[in-house]
């Protein structure tokens, strides 16, 4: 009985939630990456580390539209426009002031930061596309939010003071992150205005946007001073960092855009970027699997935001 049901289940799942699945699937991939580039970002320049991971994405976007045959689709010119200025705020901007802002404030104040963005994007995408979310959804919102919040501000022994390793003065850095959290609800409504109700494939979108991102960090390159300061032979010889770039690249942005497209396709822009946030959720088991001490109050903090994210399935 049992091998009857369980499948069904994960069949009816994935049929009427693959929005919502496909975001945390994205969350957890993002997780493993952004643990990977905060060894790489030591070594690597923000804005070379966003562009060598979107070059790399790219490449393997291709490769997988050419090996499903999905050649030359039919887009719409407003869909390729928006999902062409999705990739310009989005990935562009947003993904090099997140780096960035990592460097200046530590990974866990920038996330801290960054669960501005779900409430955010939910009211541009009420303003702008007239997605209205219940009160239900709204506290599930809210729960994830707090739950995820809980996570990020928890002070670890082996990480006491940690956040700020950047001699970038403070507000500049806060400044970078509300920058990440802003282009990033942006982008994401420009991209669910896109694919809502049309027939653009979430991997052509990936695409599309990635391709637009790498373009206008190849413009900013050629004007930045780290132009000046960019050695790639020090990143031939460094393979370890080289190959650790590409890991990170393939989980986090080539499976990570990805699945992101995909729920924005399926499902609201609200409940979807807020599902999307939940990557510190994920870094709670690596960091069991590093050996490091999870605190009964950061997994508290994940029973909260378990909490709103069954509210955000259970009451769509």
């Amino acid at each position: 009985m049992l091998n009857i049901i369980i499948p069904n289940l994960l069949k009816s799942a994935l049929t009427d939630f693959q929005g919502e699945v496909a975001a945390l699937l994205a969350a957890c991939l993002w997780a493993v990456a952004s643990v990977v580039y905060g060894f790489v970002g030591k070594r690597i320049p923000p804005l070379q580390l966003n562009l060598i991971k979107g070059v790399v994405a790219i490449a393997l976007l291709l490769l997988t539209i050419f090996i499903r045959g999905e050649l030359f689709p039919s887009i719409s010119p407003l869909p390729f426009f928006l999902l062409l200025m999705s990739g310009v705020v989005g990935i562009g901007l947003g993904d090099t002031a997140f780096l960035a802002a990592i460097n200046s404030l530590g990974a866990r104040r920038v996330l801290l930061i960054g669960t501005l963005a779900p409430p955010i994007t939910a009211i541009l995408a009420l303003i702008f596309l007239q997605e209205h979310l219940n009160f239900g959804a709204w506290c599930g919102i809210l729960l994830t939010i707090l739950g995820v919040a809980w996570v990020i501000t928890e002070r670890t022994p082996s990480t006491p003071n940690t956040d700020h390793t950047s001699t970038t003065p403070l507000w500049q850095g806060i400044g970078l992150g509300l920058l990440t959290a802003m282009t990033n609800a942006t982008g994401a409504v420009l991209s669910r205005a896109a694919l809502a109700n049309t027939s653009v494939s979430p991997l052509w979108a990936a695409l599309l946007r990635l391709g637009a991102g790498v373009v206008i960090l190849l413009i900013w390159l050629s004007f930045s001073k780290q132009n000046r300061n960019f050695q790639i032979n020090n990143l031939v010889v460094s393979r370890q960092v080289i190959l650790a770039a590409i890991f990170a690249s393939f989980c986090g942005t080539y499976l990570g855009i990805w699945l992101q497209q995909t729920a924005l396709k399926f499902t609201v822009t609200g409940i979807s970027f807020t599902l999307l946030q939940t990557s510190p959720l994920f870094v709670i088991p690596l960091n069991i699997w590093m050996g490091e001490t999870v605190s009964l109050r950061a997994i508290a903090g994940v029973m909260v935001a378990i909490t709103g994210i069954a509210l955000l399935f259970l009451l769509k």
